[in-house]
């Protein structure tokens, strides 16, 4: 029996070395939805979009093909990872040239194939399509952020306009009915009140005939 100081080290020993394990392994392994063979992975015509895009890739990757999907934009530090890295094909995607997609940008300035900066070009918006994205400035991207932001902060008060005015209409549909049944109330009273006195007035001429 190990004393309790001695123990719990070999305990957490074990453990950090089994959490070691486990992230080398997941280092090491090949995304589901993508195939892996001597360092190259592809992941083209998959279908994937951002969200549904691998969160990492292993370690020892040297090319990484990413063609022919969905991809509006990388996560950012998706690439930084992976040091062996040297060719991504990115071509064959829609990239949303926004504040969104200056992560890939950045990494693909740094990058010396330009193979890979050539095949980069924006889907969107609609000003920028067709440009090569390592040719537009930072300005452009930003630019870009803020015409979005623009067209949601329209969208934003078209549809609070719409909210207030069927609101508005609500609102008077409810007046009209309560004035509507006020008066048919009043009309109602008014009505069992002259029926009332009639039968009264007639009671009262009965009783003079007697």
């Amino acid at each position: 029996v190990c004393a309790g100081m001695r123990c719990f080290a070999l305990v957490l020993k074990v453990v950090l070395s089994l959490l070691g394990s486990e992230m080398t392994v997941a280092q090491l392994s090949c995304p589901e939805v993508c195939s892996c063979a001597a360092g190259v992975v592809d992941c083209s015509k998959r279908g994937l979009t951002t969200a549904s895009l691998p969160s990492s890739f292993p370690s020892h990757t040297t090319e990484l093909h990413l063609n022919d999907n969905h991809l509006t934009a990388l996560p950012n530090g998706l690439l930084d990872s992976l040091p062996a890295l040297r060719l991504a094909a990115l071509h064959g995607n829609p990239w949303s040239c926004d504040c969104g997609i200056l992560y890939l940008r950045g990494w693909l300035l740094k990058q010396r194939n330009n193979t890979s900066i050539r095949n980069v070009s924006c889907s969107s918006p609609a000003h920028l399509r067709g440009r090569l994205l390592t040719y537009l400035s930072e300005q452009e991207l930003l630019d870009s952020c803020r015409y979005w932001l623009c067209n949601l902060a329209l969208a934003s008060q078209i549809s609070l306009f719409i909210f207030i005015t069927v609101q508005v209409l609500l609102l008077a549909s409810v007046i009209l009915f309560l004035r509507r049944f006020e008066l048919l109330t009043r009309e109602a009273r008014r009505t069992a009140a002259e029926s009332f006195t009639a039968e009264d007035e007639y009671a009262m001429l009965k009783d003079r005939s007697l």
